[in-house]
């Protein structure tokens, strides 16, 4: 699917039809790939980032944006912080990790909702950045933030080497929050 802007990630593309109908959160959206393709797929969509240029070439009417530094912290940045319990149908994460939301982000996700994260894992220096051990995932590290609890049910993880869009070290999960019955699409696992 082209959008004139980055392609969307194969993984996001391949489970994102696994999020209910409802309002979904592309944390630390950049320029908005994701976001842009949740909301061509009927989601209402909020897109979180740091960086305002990359959020205004994300805004439209289908898509809400919020500028925040998801890094920060202080009584200042509670009243914008997009992560409120049981939120949102879907969250999309790629290309970030600050281990500090995690456990937020998983509550921020409704009962029956999706997570679908990718990030980059130990081992990627050797492709390029980002390099620095603080954002990258440990072997099966991405499981140990509560993904195993009886709370979550995964429906993929992957740990390992890619070649495609460049090589590079990446772990990755799509996970459904247990609870409430939805309908969703079916993916081919």
């Amino acid at each position: 699917m082209s959008h004139g802007f980055a392609e969307p990630s194969a993984w996001v593309e391949r489970f994102a039809p696994l999020i209910p109908p409802g309002r979904v959160l592309d944390l630390a959206c950049g320029g908005g790939r994701h976001a842009r393709l949740l909301a061509e797929m009927g989601y209402s969509v909020l897109a979180v980032d740091r960086d305002a240029a990359a959020l205004a070439t994300v805004a439209d009417e289908r898509i809400q944006t919020r500028l925040i530094d998801l890094e920060q912290s202080g009584a200042e940045q509670q009243p914008l912080w997009p992560l409120a319990p049981s939120m949102y149908s879907g969250v999309v994460v790629t290309n970030y990790l600050h281990r500090p939301l995690m456990s937020a982000l998983l509550g921020s996700v409704q009962p029956g909702g999706v997570l679908i994260y990718e990030t980059f894992a130990q081992g990627n220096g050797q492709f390029g950045k980002p390099s620095n051990p603080d954002f990258l995932l440990a072997r099966g590290e991405l499981l140990e933030f509560g993904f195993l609890a009886p709370t979550w049910q995964v429906i993929a993880f992957e740990d390992g080497y890619v070649d495609m869009p460049k090589p590079a070290m990446i772990q990755r999960i799509c996970a459904r929050r247990e609870g409430a019955a939805t309908t969703c699409s079916s993916v081919a696992l």
